[in-house]
């Protein structure tokens, strides 16, 4: 018979990170905790604050039923909690942890073997212009090639200039420049902020102006000069028609999957399924998960196959992470195995 319950934890970060929705200082999240006989799964539900579709009062209250009611399976549950992405993700989290040999190795992989790893970007915060200077330059100087820009939070010209900062020193062979707007652009002035930035050989950009535009975003991505990724617009959309819709209609250049918002590997595999018949591109991002959640990710993401930069350098980002063998390494995450999981701070006496 399996056991479950749930624990909440606040993550802190070690410096506020700045979006185009605020100031982050601490991030909520929550743990699927499985028992069943002397085997223990764990998974984690990244619900995302302002974000996710699911950041609702009820969300607790569905989070203990998932629990009451765990032998009625997987299948049963994502079924029955198609409206809460973060706690389906958490649930594929915990059985594949509970049926594996290892409570942290849910894909068997040479990534979990020490063998490979994956690319990601270096990301750089939202803040001034001296902040946003100096984390340029640490990614570079510890071997990023990739760089993701959050703009949006200061004004444009700055934001320009910044850029055009490190296109003086690196070209587009040499750095790939992304940026995310989250939503920050108006339909009315997107196009010329586009074209300025495809003018410094900008790799591409997320989400331009906000979610639920669809004419608007169908628009910009048809007349476009660089290419244009939807993030925010995917979350929400569960059922597998409404995700074709959505493609057909917006035809964008690529779309950003992030498990804990999207429902999961099972969501996530729906868009990627619907990407490649589409030829759309693709690529994986965390969502402030602590490292339980990364790791997750990232074993998933890996054996997907994937060859270009992904999103998961997150993992750093907080003080009271959970160690583990994820490691940054030259623009790489990789898992290395001569490093212990620590999962005190969860206070599960019988890991």
């Amino acid at each position: 018979m399996i056991t479950a319950r749930f624990k909440k934890y606040i993550l802190n970060f070690k410096k506020p990170s700045g979006t185009s929705r605020g100031v982050l200082h601490t991030k909520e999240t929550f743990f699927i905790i499985l028992q069943k006989e002397e085997k223990t799964g764990i998974g984690e539900c990244g619900l995302f604050r302002g974000l996710s579709i699911d950041d609702i009062p009820e969300y607790e209250t569905k989070l203990a039923w998932v629990c009451d009611n765990i032998h009625l399976g997987l299948t049963s549950l994502l079924l029955k909690s198609q409206n809460f992405p973060s706690i389906q993700f958490g649930l594929e989290q915990a059985f594949l942890s509970l049926k594996g040999k290892d409570t942290f190795e849910l894909f068997s992989s040479d990534f979990t073997k020490s063998k490979a790893t994956i690319p990601i970007n270096g990301l750089i915060w939202m803040g001034d212009k001296g902040f946003m200077k100096k984390q340029i330059s640490e990614k570079l100087q510890t071997g990023f090639t990739t760089i993701k820009l959050k703009i949006g939070a200061i004004d444009f010209k700055t934001e320009i200039n910044l850029i055009k900062n490190i296109r003086n020193e690196f070209s587009k062979e040499e750095i790939e420049l992304r940026v995310d707007a989250n939503g920050a652009f108006s339909p009315k002035d997107a196009l010329n902020k586009l074209e300025e930035l495809a003018d410094l050989g900008i790799h591409s950009i997320e989400q331009p102006i906000k979610a639920g535009q669809t004419k608007e975003m169908a628009n910009l991505c048809k007349t476009t000069p660089l290419p244009i990724a939807l993030d925010e617009e995917l979350i929400g959309i569960f059922d597998l028609e409404k995700k074709q819709e959505l493609l057909e209609q917006i035809k964008p250049q690529y779309i950003i999957l992030k498990p804990s918002l999207v429902g999961g590997i099972k969501g996530t595999n729906e868009w990627i399924n619907l990407a490649h018949k589409m030829n759309i591109g693709w690529w994986i991002t965390s969502a402030l998960e602590s490292n339980i959640g990364l790791n997750a990710i990232a074993q998933y993401t890996y054996q997907l196959g994937v060859n270009m930069p992904q999103g998961l350098g997150t993992g750093e980002l907080f003080t009271n992470n959970f160690e583990s063998p994820l490691q940054v390494k030259n623009g790489n995450l990789q898992y290395d195995n001569t490093i212990s999981w620590d999962i005190e701070n969860l206070d599960i006496n019988f890991l």
